[in-house]
């Protein structure tokens, strides 16, 4: 990924928006009734958290090139060292992950909380991470640990009932002869892009889309158009479709197709995306490839809030990790998800298959002490909470659990008929009238973190009313 690059296909994203923010989708794209596409997209909206991987033979010089540091993240290494193909290739035959072990990458991603997997099938140095006919540079045929481990990814992700999904560069490719960010820096790069789509990206997709079973890839991650017009992302995009109709694939396929998915990259929407379900996709240091001298992890406080901003504003979390070229996920991040998954296993029912925030901008107006979204746009931390919504119930998320032993909810009309502490099912007490619902709070707060109350009420739908600024 090269996060310049994606800001500029998210702008271009939200042009498209902007133009079309009632459409389900574009007129280039699938064409479906609503019930069709709420069916499609049915567990991935009820999923709302899942793992990124980014692994690849980029981990094997993790960073360095000729015993220097490389700036940049750690998987465009051969495209900002300006590595000529002939020296990168050799980095495969150093490529021998004895630890890879399919079951424990997915049993990190199931404690955590995570519902689906995207890996990198072909990242843009085109090293295809599953045995493939379209090209020799595939971990089978130029590396010397000839394994399928999307295969052994797909059996494990069944076993413990986790969707699997593939990223697959379809544009840059600076070893088969795709595009390539800054031009080609080595004369042994060829670039004809419509031969590398018709015998290299295509055949790759059918291969990805026919090799792992009837329901596996449950997505397609596609990423930086570069020079993607109508005709060759039709290609691409007709061969998904006479295969897969099923198929959840985002919005950066490129030739004007707006997918199914918006992709802000390393950011929060200040209010998402309404209207059109989207993902943010994160790291949780620095870089998406293993980088062996990035160790500026997020905390965990950082992700669990993340998550629930997310959350709150109808998105979900798609979060990285960069395994190393043994086969391991870093130490960090694994204690980071493990930690992730322990306060998802007390307060995922706020998380999993919840909708937006009912408070603010969503509904056309402004509530006092909130940006529309669930978050507090007052100076006090006593109002730094996130909302979530499931039929009959809302669940405040609070960050900072307030002094005062009060906790508003503004503008809520519907009425109340019971509220509870998600952690210990603690009965809260309560009084509501026409300015809103105020909850009486315990003294300490159940988790250091987020603490998740849950309001029960006597509409489906929540119904709140505007509340005059201050």
């Amino acid at each position: 990924m090269n996060l310049k690059q994606c800001l500029i296909i998210a702008i271009l994203g939200l042009s498209i928006h902007a133009t079309s923010v009632h459409a389900q989708v574009s007129p280039t794209d699938k064409i479906e009734t609503k019930a069709q596409r709420d069916a499609r997209m049915s567990w991935w909206r009820q999923a709302k958290f899942g793992m990124f991987i980014h692994w690849g033979v980029y981990s094997v010089p993790a960073g360095f090139y000729q015993g220097k540091p490389v700036p940049g993240i750690g998987e465009w290494i051969m495209n900002r060292g300006k590595i000529p193909m002939a020296e990168y290739q050799q980095f495969a035959t150093q490529f021998d992950p004895t630890n890879f072990n399919a079951d424990a990458w997915v049993r990190t991603a199931r404690d955590a909380g995570m519902k689906y997997i995207v890996i990198t099938s072909k990242h843009h140095d085109g090293f295809a991470m599953f045995p493939s006919r379209a090209s020799h540079w595939n971990i089978f045929d130029a590396s010397p640990w000839p394994h399928d481990p999307l295969q052994e990814l797909a059996a494990a992700c069944h076993k413990y009932g986790i969707k699997l999904g593939f990223y697959y560069s379809q544009a840059q490719d600076w070893n088969n002869g795709g595009a390539a960010a800054g031009g080609k820096w080595d004369p042994a790069q060829q670039h004809d892009m419509d031969d590398y789509i018709d015998h290299v990206a295509v055949p790759q997709v059918r291969e990805l889309l026919t090799g792992y079973g009837a329901d596996t890839p449950a997505v397609i991650w596609w990423d930086t158009p570069m020079d993607m017009n109508k005709e060759r992302a039709k290609k691409i995009y007709d061969t998904v479709e006479s295969l897969r109709p099923d198929m959840i694939m985002n919005n950066r396929l490129g030739g004007g197709y707006q997918g199914d998915t918006e992709t802000p990259e390393q950011n929060i929407p200040a209010q998402g995306f309404p209207g059109r379900d989207w993902e943010t996709c994160m790291t949780i240091n620095d870089t998406w490839g293993f980088k062996r001298n990035d160790d500026h992890w997020k905390s965990t406080e950082t992700i669990i809030r993340n998550l629930c901003d997310i959350a709150s504003k109808g998105g979900n979390y798609l979060l990285n990790v960069g395994p190393d070229s043994t086969g391991l996920i870093p130490q960090p991040e694994v204690d980071r998800l493990e930690a992730v998954g322990k306060w998802m296993a007390v307060n995922g029912e706020a998380i999993y298959g919840t909708k937006a925030t009912p408070f603010g901008g969503e509904l056309g107006h402004p509530v006092k002490g909130i940006d529309g979204y669930g978050q507090a746009n007052l100076v006090s931390s006593e109002n730094d909470w996130r909302c979530t919504t499931k039929p009959w119930k809302i669940y405040a998320i609070i960050f900072h659990w307030p002094v005062t032993g009060k906790f508003d909810l503004p503008g809520l009309d519907s009425k109340v008929t019971k509220v509870w502490l998600l952690a210990n099912h603690q009965a809260l007490s309560f009084s509501q009238d026409p300015a809103g619902v105020t909850l009486n709070l315990p003294t300490a707060a159940p988790d250091p973190i987020a603490s998740v109350i849950c309001v029960e009420i006597a509409d489906a739908l929540p119904r709140v009313k505007a509340v005059p600024q201050p």
